[in-house]
């Protein structure tokens, strides 16, 4: 009977325990600059785990609502990007103070290299460089494909990109089903929205959905959209497109 008194205290406990971890608490902060102590105002705040956003006023302070364990993603132009993990003694204290690093930017030397023309156009075409670019004929195909300079693996990527386009979306979209769930929650927190619509950087989305930010440019080419929308587009017209994508896969993969 003991045994089974102390097993129910227990469990009680673990069961508290993990009500309060999963307890939702608006917690504050205060974003300074490492080097000067200074406010960092119009940083960018986004919980990964609830994906709601907050941005911290011209004192450098912000609040958001958290778990214990959220994952908070701090971003602005000029600052090194912060991922910060909600500790048990931020949501008791209830604020918490931060600081971001200046990102070092070094200016690379550049030799500019003048062409000494001679005015007589055979000789001068052989002085000018000229990338080597490859265009391979496909027996069957009324075009040749341009692969940009030779790799021993371009042929193979040209012919996966245009007989197999949904492999190279399965290996995103059939691994990605939970962050790409979050796509949905976006749309729904201004904040989040109205920081995607003025970043072009690719940065923030990149966490959001776990991949790299060169994937991106992959998956929305495999998508079919233009290398002009590819590089213009602001990340949450960028979030919009992936999104499209996804919905119109899980209709094919269906079909």
């Amino acid at each position: 009977m003991r045994y089974l008194v102390v097993f129910f205290f227990l469990l009680l406990s673990q069961i508290s325990f993990s009500q309060n971890k999963e307890e939702v608490s608006k917690v504050t902060g205060t974003i300074t600059n490492d080097n000067f102590n200074l406010p960092v105002a119009n940083v960018n705040i986004i919980n990964l785990n609830k994906v709601t956003g907050a941005v911290s006023d011209e004192k450098g302070f912000f609040e958001i609502n958290v778990s214990v364990s959220d994952t908070l993603l701090l971003s602005y132009i000029g600052f090194q990007t912060l991922k910060i993990k909600v500790t048990n003694d931020w949501v008791k204290n209830k604020t918490t103070k931060i600081q971001m690093t200046e990102k070092a930017i070094a200016l690379e030397e550049i030799i500019i290299q003048p062409y000494y023309l001679t005015g007589y156009l055979e000789v001068d075409s052989k002085l000018i460089p000229s990338p080597n670019n490859y265009r391979y004929s496909i027996s069957g195909l009324p075009q040749g494909y341009e692969a940009g300079e030779y790799a021993p693996n371009a042929f193979g990527n040209i012919l996966g990109s245009m007989f197999n386009p949904a492999d190279k979306l399965y290996n995103f979209f059939g691994k990605k089903g939970k962050e790409l769930k979050r796509l949905k929650q976006i749309k729904k927190d201004e904040t989040v929205r109205n920081l995607l619509e003025s970043k072009f950087d690719r940065e923030t989305l990149a966490v959001l959905l776990g991949i790299d930010k060169k994937e991106i440019a992959e998956i929305l080419d495999h998508c079919n959209y233009s290398e002009s929308f590819i590089k213009t587009a602001n990340d949450l017209q960028i979030m919009d497109a992936i999104s499209g994508c996804y919905e119109d896969y899980k209709i094919l993969k269906k079909k």
